[in-house]
């Protein structure tokens, strides 16, 4: 819905107005260059070069309407959903890479049963799973194959109608073994087993094909073209409903979606790292390139493994995610994990600036006091105003509750700027923090490498 507001302004006083609807009159002070899209009905108003002295004097603005559109949502919840393919899901999914059962013989986790439940009473039943997620060590060492699957389809068939009303999406590990169509076809019919459905809604291959212990012997054939006609031999069979990819930038993407065209078989997906501060590296520029070709992006990491919550600099900030005080302040990270990204929160004068992420979040911080959000909800609507879909982690049914709360409503077009500005102005991108790399794997006898870009 559009809501228009006429008025008779002067350009200055447009500008000013702008700022002030969103409360950060003082922080656009401190900046020493801010460019702010206004936009008008018939063309953006342009605001620039703010310097740090009084913020009027410096206002550059140039309007030829005096009718400002102002976009709102219906507050009416779940009505916000977008196509992947031929399904229709929420704009936020659910990831479940760090899911694992308390019980190393069965299936159990009663936090995670419980937020299944949440998520198919609140028709938010979107997940995103991998024949090789899990956190037990014995998934870390290739002893857990499937297991998140599994535990997935247990508590979806304990809820009643649940099972034909989720979407399920899981991946294809590319491994030394699998060398062919047929290895593809072969794992699709084992997840789909495993989940309990006869065609699994969305089908990806979970990265490019980088894992090579023997590349210094010379083997280090790529196999990505026999993964692409194995995910197209699974489409055709009918075992899945849609195909995607993981972690492919824009040349690999352009290369597969015209190898699947030639077999008939639309790219639906791409899942890329990307958040407000994971835009680099050939990220954008493949959600651009997705968003042309109509290939949906799914965004991991759009918390930046939780930065963009304000869950590791909460003694600075008031509105966090719900729950974020016990469930992700003792998060499952490692030490090597919790010294990044306390690197990443709070500087270390070296390689991030001191203060780290702090002013990027209290920019977020007022965005959030404005609106009734959280922070979190803000980092999430940021990726949806981008084309994507963000699919962040959660453990607990208070997490999901909190993500839902980025649907049905939009961050203006000044807001976005605003926060790419500051974003840009840390002087530092998220890369990922200890063995969790956005462009790296550690596959155990090292790490491999792959660039979007």
């Amino acid at each position: 819905m559009i809501t228009e507001i006429s008025t008779q302004p002067s350009r200055s006083q447009l500008a000013m107005n702008l700022l002030i609807s969103l409360s950060l009159i003082p922080i656009a002070t401190t900046y020493s260059s801010l460019s702010i899209q206004a936009f008008t009905k018939n063309k953006a108003v342009n605001v620039r070069n703010v310097r740090r002295t009084s913020l009027s004097m410096y206002l550059n603005v140039e309007s030829s309407s005096n009718k400002v559109i102002i976009p709102s949502l219906s507050d009416e919840r779940h009505l916000d959903t977008t196509q992947i393919g031929t399904i229709t899901v929420p704009n936020v999914g659910i990831g479940t890479i760090a899911w694992s059962s308390n019980n190393l013989m069965t299936l159990e986790n009663p936090d995670i049963e419980d937020l299944v439940r949440v998520a198919c009473n609140e028709n938010s039943a979107f997940f995103d799973t991998g024949e090789r997620y899990g956190s037990h060590l014995k998934t870390a060492f290739g002893l857990g194959w499937g297991e998140t699957e599994r535990l997935l389809s247990k508590f979806l068939e304990k809820n009643s109608n649940s099972i034909s009303d989720a979407v399920v999406a899981t991946k294809f590990t590319p491994s030394p073994w699998r060398t062919s169509a047929e290895s593809v076809v072969e794992a699709c019919l084992e997840s789909r087993k495993r989940l309990n459905v006869d065609q699994i809604d969305l089908y990806q291959i979970h990265m490019p094909d980088v894992v090579k212990p023997f590349r210094f012997l010379g083997l280090d054939d790529s196999y990505d073209e026999a993964y692409w006609d194995g995910i197209a031999e699974c489409y055709h069979q009918g075992l899945v409903k849609n195909v995607g990819v993981s972690n492919y930038g824009p040349t690999l993407v352009s290369s597969c979606y015209q190898a699947l065209e030639k077999r008939g078989v639309p790219l639906a997906s791409n899942q890329i790292a990307y958040s407000l501060i994971g835009r680099h590296n050939g990220a954008q520029q493949t959600v651009d390139l997705c968003n042309e070709l109509g290939v949906k992006v799914l965004a991991y990491y759009p918390f930046a493994m939780g930065l963009l919550t304000g869950k590791y600099t909460s003694d600075s900030l008031d509105i966090l995610a719900e729950d974020t005080s016990t469930s992700l302040l003792t998060s499952q990270r490692s030490k090597l994990e919790l010294k990044d990204l306390t690197r990443y929160a709070k500087g270390d004068g070296k390689t991030i600036p001191t203060g780290g992420i702090l002013p990027l979040l209290r920019v977020m911080e007022t965005i959030a006091n404005n609106r009734g959000k959280t922070v979190a909800q803000v980092a999430l609507n940021y990726v949806i105003c981008k084309g994507a879909l963000p699919i962040p982690g959660a453990r607990t049914s208070a997490q999901v509750r909190d993500n839902i709360g980025a649907l049905n409503w939009r961050l203006s077009n000044q807001e976005i700027d605003i926060l790419e500005l500051e974003a840009d102005n840390l002087g530092f991108a998220f890369d990922g923090a200890g063995l969790k790399k956005t462009s790296e794997k550690f596959v155990g006898y090292g790490y491999e490498r792959w660039s979007l870009s």
